[in-house]
């Protein structure tokens, strides 16, 4: 069963929910979440572990099982004795055990979160990276057509005097430059498949379609804000807060294990030949006799280990801290590239391209301009690709963090 908390914390993009299943081939985010949810691994390790922690809650808050005693002794007279006996630990000690197997079973829970959410993550900046790849293939077949273009225009020129042969050198060199590039791209796109294909678990070569555009996806709190909701829903940092917690009661159980525990037995009894009858009723207690080697120190033992869970607490806090801001800035970063790469710097590359293939149609222009041209707007067009999927998985990292959508 999914925690409500964990459903709250799986954000999809509105981009993803409003594209997912219109375009055949295309393979919708939502859909690899759920699947992911539904067998991942290491998600379903995490949740048998949080069943198992809450299995142990009712067994260390029950009394320890009862004896039952039978004896015979033969000495003047025949006697036979059969009853119970039950131990009972000092009142409270089954209380704090509980309470203790409770917050065990609290930070289990948030590390299952916190798995979910982390695998969740990983997932998604495969799958940007992957739509990276696939717009990369994509602006890189664009440039070769056009490359080819330029060549069948180098020849012609160069058949009728008016360019050097080495414009048509150049054009196949290049051509031959983005046939390679395109083969790393594909080595690459096989390396995301396998690897969506393992926290998906399938088998690595099982084919995948093709991911569905992407939109920028504004930040919904500001750095401020992501840091109020660190210490509200932050399964990394609740989990640490929830040891302190464990911590406080382990203390308080070890301290109350000055307290001595007890038996209470009681027999019947039954005398032959004479056929009398008795009963016997007896109460024991253990006596914490050696308590200065074994309950201080396990006091002591307890106070440390809570010590260290408040100083882990102190130390994630800081550690997602940073994280955050790192990632917040990342997310800035990548959303003015995209602004300046869309309304600026492409635009000017295409009216440079433009201009150099009419200069270079009327021998104005020479080819490595042209070229030139060419390359600055293919790049500065996949530059801007690459910051979109920076921008989305810094947001993909913020949810991870923070529990929820950032």
């Amino acid at each position: 069963m999914k925690s409500a908390l964990l459903w709250a914390c799986l954000f999809v993009p509105a981009w993803a929910l409003a594209a997912e299943n219109k375009v055949e081939g295309v393979l919708p985010l939502t859909q690899l979440i759920q699947e992911t949810l539904d067998q991942n691994p290491d998600i379903k390790a995490a949740e048998r572990r949080w069943e198992a922690a809450k299995a142990r809650i009712p067994q260390v808050q029950t009394l320890p099982d009862p004896k039952i005693n039978l004896g015979y002794r033969e000495l003047s007279a025949r006697e036979t004795s059969y009853g119970f006996s039950q131990a009972l630990p000092f009142p409270g000690k089954l209380r704090l055990r509980g309470e203790v197997a409770a917050s065990e079973a609290d930070i289990i829970e948030q590390d299952y979160l916190a798995t979910a959410l982390q695998v969740i993550a990983a997932l998604k900046q495969s799958y940007y990276d992957l739509h990276f790849i696939h717009e990369s293939e994509a602006i890189l077949e664009n440039t070769r057509r056009v490359l080819v273009q330029f060549e069948a225009t180098a020849e012609a020129r160069y058949g009728v005097g008016q360019s050097a042969q080495q414009d048509i050198f150049r054009a196949q060199a290049e051509i031959s430059r983005l046939l390679a590039r395109l083969a790393t791209l594909a080595q690459k796109k096989q390396s995301l498949h396998a690897d969506i294909n393992r926290l998906l678990n399938r088998p690595p070569a099982d084919p995948l379609g093709s991911p569905e555009a992407i939109q920028m996806t504004p930040l919904k709190h500001k750095l401020e804000g992501l840091n109020s909701l660190l210490d509200q829903s932050a399964p990394l940092l609740l989990q640490r807060a929830k040891s302190v917690e464990r911590g406080g009661k382990a203390v308080e159980l070890a301290k109350r294990d000055y307290y001595p525990n007890f038996e209470l037995g009681a027999a019947g009894l039954r005398e032959e030949p004479m056929g009398k009858n008795g009963y016997q009723v007896m109460l024991s207690v253990e006596v914490p006799l050696y308590f200065q080697t074994k309950q201080s120190q396990a006091v002591r033992e307890a106070q440390a280990g809570r010590e260290v869970a408040v100083e882990d607490l102190q130390s994630i806090r800081q550690e997602l801290l940073f994280r955050i801001k790192d990632n917040v800035v990342q997310s800035e970063r990548a959303e003015q590239l995209v602004k300046i790469l869309g309304e600026a710097i492409i635009p000017q590359a295409r009216l440079t391209l433009a201009s150099a293939q009419a200069g270079y149609a009327v021998g104005k222009v020479d080819f490595l301009t042209l070229l030139n041209s060419l390359l600055t707007l293919q790049e500065n067009e996949i530059e801007r690709h690459g910051e979109m999927v920076e921008h989305e998985k810094a947001l993909a990292r913020l949810e991870a963090i923070i529990g929820e959508q950032p």
